[in-house]
């Protein structure tokens, strides 16, 4: 089965592409890098051909306003016309656990806008949404810190690694599509706050991590759930002290 993997060159799309490939599919690695540009339209009818399922884990370069919405809504547009056009039976797309729940920051409310258009659309659909990864784990650290100190709300965080996150979406590609949404969160729950201070310590990294109730996560104060599953939904094999034992230098 061919399979169009657009994003195909990131980090969760790289891994997708070895992952299908090894599963016996014919997976197609689609970016800018490869002359594939969803933006543009660029690529899309030459790569699409003969595409049974096109899987979309392609991420905004900007995360402003009016950039992030632009990206999202013009490229998952592109896209779904190319799809129909080549007759793809399937569309996975990667979003994000709680983009539907208030609190909603310019991010979450541009992935609510792409998982609008691809439900409107004629083609047979599957959304995943995953919690946040363990490699981007020192990024939301970074963004958190004021005054040389880490400040997290106690809310309940459960993040997972990519390796996990590309496999719950290779499942749902080669599935029948759902018409509906999976959500899938990683092994472990922690309260936000308690999981940087252990992986600032891991780390050596010597900045203090403030229990904030107040503090914002990319421009938006958190509720209890607002980035965990359901209770319900399936975890993750994965745990973060493994994750970190092999991959967080």
């Amino acid at each position: 089965m061919k399979i169009v993997v657009i994003g195909g060159t990131g980090l969760i799309g790289s891994k997708l592409v070895k992952k299908l490939g090894e599963h016996g599919h014919e997976a197609v690695a689609a970016s800018p890098n490869t002359g594939v540009n969803t933006l543009t339209g660029e690529g899309l009818r030459e790569v699409l051909e003969g595409a049974s399922v096109v899987i979309d884990v392609s991420n905004s370069p900007s995360f402003e306003e009016k950039a992030v919405m632009e990206f999202f809504t013009t490229s998952t547009g592109n896209l779904l016309a190319a799809e129909a056009a080549a007759g793809v039976g399937h569309h996975v797309a990667l979003s994000v656990v709680g983009t539907e729940r208030p609190p909603g920051n310019a991010y979450f409310r541009a992935k609510i806008a792409q998982e609008q258009l691809i439900e409107k659309s004629s083609i047979p659909f599957s959304l995943v949404h995953a919690t946040q990864f363990f490699e981007f784990t020192r990024a939301i650290a970074d963004q958190a810190t004021v005054d040389g100190a880490v400040r997290m709300p106690p809310v309940l965080f459960q993040p997972m690694a990519g390796e996990d996150v590309a496999r719950a979406v290779g499942r749902a590609a080669v599935g029948a599509p759902l018409n509906g949404r999976v959500e899938i969160g990683g092994p472990d729950q922690y309260r936000m706050d308690e999981f940087f201070r252990q992986a600032l310590a891991g780390w050596g990294d010597p900045r203090p991590v403030v229990t904030d109730p107040h503090a914002q996560y990319f421009g938006e104060e958190l509720l209890e759930r607002s980035l965990v599953p359901d209770e319900d939904a399936p975890r993750a094999e994965i745990h973060y002290r493994d994750w970190a034992a092999q991959n967080d230098r």
